[in-house]
């Protein structure tokens, strides 16, 4: 019973982490019992005969969970079908023109040298990666139709059967894949990278902190490691697979939501693959935090702000370049972060040149370094991903990402509003309007912030600030069209 009860554990545990599992399950009982009318029903018996179980057969070899490798397999199975069955066909009539004693044996020789050259081709890595299903199926149609054929008078008809079960088979499971409760290889492959630039992005962010975060304990000093996301990047680690395979099956699928035919699914890869470098520093640089030998925590102090700033800012563009490969939008402020990330390495290489490391010991002079120097590696890294994110948003035509206003317009009131000029240095007339609709009210009043209108004499124009709340001034001229930004002190 207990055994019976770790079953039952164990598949609810499966159903709650994918849904979709259950309704693939369904999906097939659905489409076989569909393809098992042909058994059932007289008509379509009389019509195939015992050849109907072909249908049967290519539907359970053929339905896989998603929509790409079904239908790649669907495919590969036909034209293998088709191809096999065509040449089955040739090889017998062949044969047939050999007499009954010589027909056999050219058929035996035709069975060897397709099974031969077939399964070696099997061994090419980019034949193996999309067409070894095809070829398996070539091999096993191929000799089934030309051994047959040898005892059966009519082969046209029975390849004709064989043939119309497999696509009646394969088209069935495609029909029900794409059309009921679809899941599509490429979506979950975008979600893949998704989520691993999250990920890195969330130890990236939480590194500075657990780094200065230090807890006494005896005479070592070990890091607080309170959340277990912190080690949620070590499935970064091993995705590869994963990933080559979703990649495979994302090319035979159709366009769907915003994923348009041909997509460059390829620079998925390359993206996964620079993730994953930074992974391994990742991995390294985490084995560094509870290392034996640290250096002291003056020299930590010291070396805190670069550090936290570096790792802060790479965190930060990470999880910029996750949001916008989740809303497929362009990535804006990325570069910035990365621009930052680069500037505090600069900072942390100008403070180790002062000559603060000249009284470490060697074994934590070594230690920090490689730290440094792997932190120094994901910067690089981070920026290489960005470079890449930008040509994936090029190419699959994300869109720009629409930036909130710099200012925002605020609803205006009916309003007493007085106003009066005084002349400021270097010929400026400043006008001051203020509202005074408050009524009494002390509060409100406060939160009423003077307008401030500033007339620039200059030799060829005349140029209008306008000073509103307390941030900004907005500079523009009628004559020239010059404009400008500052920024200023609030007036109240």
């Amino acid at each position: 019973m207990e055994k019976v009860r770790d079953i039952v554990r164990e598949g609810k545990r499966l159903a709650k982490e994918d849904p979709r599992r259950v309704v693939h399950s369904f999906k097939v009982g659905l489409v076989l019992s569909l393809v098992s009318s042909f058994y059932y029903y007289q008509p379509l018996y009389d019509s195939f005969g015992v050849n109907a179980m072909w249908a049967v057969m290519t539907v359970v070899v053929v339905f896989e969970f998603s929509v790409g490798a079904t239908l790649g397999k669907g495919l590969n199975r036909v034209a293998a079908t088709l191809f096999a069955g065509a040449l089955g066909i040739g090889a017998h009539h062949l044969a047939s023109l050999s007499g009954p004693t010589g027909e056999p044996i050219l058929l035996a020789i035709f069975v060897f040298t397709q099974a031969a050259l077939s399964t070696f081709l099997r061994f090419f890595p980019r034949v193996k990666a999309r067409y070894d299903y095809s070829l398996l199926i070539f091999i096993l149609t191929f000799a089934l139709i030309s051994v047959s054929g040898f005892r059966e008078e009519q082969v046209l008809v029975l390849t004709h059967k064989r043939i119309s079960t497999v696509i009646i088979g394969g088209l069935s499971c495609v029909l029900i894949s794409i059309f009921v409760c679809p899941v599509w290889a490429g979506q979950d492959l975008h979600s893949l990278l998704t989520s691993n630039v999250e990920k890195l992005s969330f130890f990236l962010l939480e590194f500075g902190d657990k780094y200065c975060e230090m807890v006494e304990d005896g005479d070592t000093k070990k890091v607080d490691k309170r959340k277990n996301d912190f080690d949620n990047y070590k499935s970064v680690l091993n995705s590869k697979s994963n990933e080559e395979s979703l990649a495979n099956f994302a090319k035979w699928e159709p366009g769907h939501g915003q994923f348009r035919f041909r997509h460059p699914w390829k620079q998925y890869l390359s993206i996964g693959g620079l993730i994953r470098q930074c992974a391994y520093r990742i991995d390294a640089l985490n084995s560094y935090l509870n290392a034996d030998i640290q250096v002291s925590i003056d020299i930590r102090k010291k070396l805190e702000e670069p550090l936290r700033r570096m790792s802060l800012e790479s965190g930060k563009a990470m999880k910029e370049m996750s949001v916008s490969l989740t809303k497929m939008i362009k990535p804006s402020s990325s570069d910035l972060h990365v621009q930052n990330a680069q500037s505090a390495c600069k900072s942390l290489t100008s403070l180790l040149h002062s000559g603060i490391l000249k009284e470490v010991e060697p074994q934590e002079l070594i230690s920090l370094l490689t730290a440094i120097s792997l932190l120094i590696d994901i910067i690089n890294l981070t920026e290489k991903i960005l470079e890449s994110l930008h040509e994936l948003a090029s190419a699959a035509r994300f869109k720009d990402k629409i930036e909130p206003p710099i200012f925002a317009e605020k609803p205006r009131s009916k309003s007493i509003v007085c106003g009066w000029a005084t002349k400021g240095q270097d010929d400026q007339v400043v006008t001051i309007v203020k509202d005074d609709c408050y009524n009494g009210n002390t509060s409100e009043k406060n939160n009423r912030s003077n307008q401030v209108l500033i007339h620039e004499k200059h030799e060829d124009c005349v140029h209008e600030k306008h000073e509103v709340d307390d941030a900004h001034v907005h500079s523009s001229c009628d004559s020239c069209g010059h404009t400008s930004l500052r920024v200023i002190v609030e007036c109240r």
